[in-house]
């Protein structure tokens, strides 16, 4: 019987893995995929459901699927993630337009299920989330020349706001060898960018030993020939030691940029919060860190409205924010997710509350943000080449202080046949456009 299946992946670069991961095996599995979903037969929604915004994008992309269905556009409907994880028996109960409802540990059976429903079965799968494999061929989603590389998944570090250990379990890492394996795979399929993700990439390996074992990762990886840039994301700020440092410092291929997600900076905040420091230990880690590796570009993230945030907190961790001059910046209200001691706390903050906190924080980011981009005018960066604009009839693409899909882009005039998605060319920079830089290609290339 022939039929075609197509994908929606919604949520993180983590979640994203397992949506390769799964049409890895649908492609062996010899079944058709699609890019164009809603003219399949079978759709999969592999949903996110980390927080409150990302469930309703879930649930609306199911309910769009399900009118589809209705409407006889498609045929059945499959529902995998984090969302199905943590709400099967809900989505089980609630939307009978799913044909199937899988659990994280029923990923690996993905082209089994296909098979059953399209016979007329109705499944519902939520075997133990370890049945899941973190290795295995993958078709990958992103261009060519980038890719992600998961090196772990789960989380031990039971923050208090965070559902994450409650949907994927505790910290599992990938051995050293599969990742370095797969990374040459990537490689050598002409994947220039490798950029690093795990619940806390800095706690590599330490569910092994009880300690990191990034650093040696690291070391392994810049021997593969063909990549140009590592990069890292999601690395606890109480997790970077020197040993990591030094690595980052020393190896070229390592950009030098890293994602620190602080949260907050109020001792008071961070103690409920379950996560270790104050405003004080925060500061000089991030100082320790910009004198290891000099000119590395920090990305945080931090969060308003934790419950007991009062406005002497929220005080603290604006003048945190105006101190630190984090290149990169985001802000997320508070969202009291179901099955977390934060969702129980006394003191929560109106929503409206939480808005404005947020709103505040990242108006002062926007002007460190601006500052930071026109002290780039005048420079030359290196800039990966990602695509062309039609609109804005130029090229863009990113340097090495942007990581992809969430911070700024580089755009540039270029002729035809001058470069190509995937090279690696030299912009100096010659304005500022809200977020995003404008240049033109340097006389060197």
């Amino acid at each position: 019987m022939a039929y075609k299946v197509g994908m929606v992946s919604l949520g993180c670069p983590k979640n994203q893995m397992d949506a390769e991961l799964m049409l890895g095996r649908l492609r062996d599995a010899g079944v058709e995929l699609t890019a164009e979903s809603g003219l399949a037969d079978v759709v999969i929604v592999n949903t996110c459901g980390f927080i409150e915004d990302a469930k309703k994008e879930s649930i609306e992309n199911i309910l769009e699927f399900a009118q589809l269905k209705k409407e006889g556009q498609i045929k059945k409907i499959i529902v995998t993630g984090c969302m199905a994880e943590r709400y099967k028996d809900e989505l089980v109960r609630e939307l009978p337009e799913c044909d199937a409802v899988l659990g994280l540990g029923a990923n690996g059976d993905i082209a089994e299920v296909v098979e059953a429903v399209l016979r007329g079965d109705r499944v519902n799968r939520f075997p133990d989330k370890g049945c899941w494999s973190l290795d295995g061929r993958r078709l990958q989603t992103t261009p060519e020349f980038f890719a992600y590389l998961r090196i772990g998944d789960g989380c031990s570090n039971r923050c208090a706001y965070c559902a994450i250990p409650l949907i994927r379990g505790p910290l599992r890492s990938r051995g050293m060898d599969a990742v370095v394996e797969e990374a040459r795979a990537l490689a050598a399929g002409g994947v220039r960018e490798l950029t690093l993700v795990a619940q806390d990439t800095t706690l590599y390996g330490a569910d092994w030993d009880g300690r990191s074992h990034l650093p040696q990762l690291l070391e392994r990886l810049c021997e593969i020939d063909g990549l140009h840039w590592i990069r890292l994301l999601y690395c606890y700020p109480e997790h970077i030691d020197d040993r990591l440092l030094d690595v980052i410092a020393a190896q070229p291929k390592i950009a030098k940029y890293m994602d620190i997600p602080v949260q907050h900076a109020s001792g008071k905040v961070l103690a409920a919060m379950n996560r270790p420091g104050d405003a004080a230990t925060l500061k000089k880690q991030i100082r320790r860190i910009r004198e290891k590796v000099p000119g590395i570009v920090l990305r945080t993230t931090v969060m308003t409205g934790f419950p007991g945030e009062g406005k002497k907190e929220f005080a603290e961790l604006c003048e945190f924010v105006k101190e630190m001059r984090f290149e990169r910046l985001g802000c997320f209200a508070f969202s009291p997710e179901e099955g977390t001691p934060a969702a129980r706390m006394p003191g929560q903050l109106e929503e409206k509350e939480k808005q404005r906190r947020r709103d505040i924080v990242l108006q002062e980011q926007s002007l460190i943000a601006d500052r930071y981009n026109r002290s780039r005018v005048g420079k030359s960066l290196e800039v990966l080449v990602e695509s062309y604009d039609r609109y804005a009839e130029c090229w863009f693409g990113r340097s090495e202080a942007d990581a992809p899909e969430i911070d700024c882009k580089v755009f540039f005039p270029a002729k035809r046949g001058e470069v190509r998605p995937g090279d690696f060319v030299r912009i100096r920079i010659t304005d500022v456009l809200d977020w995003d830089l404008m240049g033109e290609l340097d006389s060197g290339n």
